[in-house]
């Protein structure tokens, strides 16, 4: 395998790991003072469905692209959907913009993989 084709094979994986880990961050929003540790636990816990979403997407796409590449795409454009309206438009391609990214390259990875046969 040339060095190309592992990075295309890794490189989804890793920026969807990263964009879930990315949308984490946003989540530490919740520790706020009078709040009790019930009330800071539910609210992260809600924060984070979006990165559990991302995780599960990563771990069934993991052999099969076609699953991250639709994932994707229906997450971003869900995601625009519910929000839109509420946000500047650089916020939608931040949020939105990394999964498409990323659904494309899942399906560059499908498309060689498919080429290459069964077995690759």
């Amino acid at each position: 395998m040339t060095t190309g084709k592992i990075m295309l094979l890794w490189a989804p994986r890793l920026l969807l790991i990263l964009f879930a880990l990315f949308l984490i961050v946003f989540s530490f929003d919740v520790f706020q003072e009078g709040k009790s540790a019930t009330q800071i636990g539910i609210a992260f816990l809600l924060h984070n469905v979006p990165s559990m979403i991302l995780g599960l997407t990563v771990y069934l796409a993991w052999r099969r692209e076609w699953i991250g590449s639709v994932a994707c795409v229906v997450l971003a454009v869900a995601w625009i959907a519910w929000a839109w309206g509420r946000f500047p438009l650089v916020t939608y391609i931040a949020i939105a913009g990394p999964p498409l990214l990323i659904a494309a390259l899942y399906a560059v990875n499908w498309r060689l993989r498919a080429r290459a046969g069964p077995g690759s």
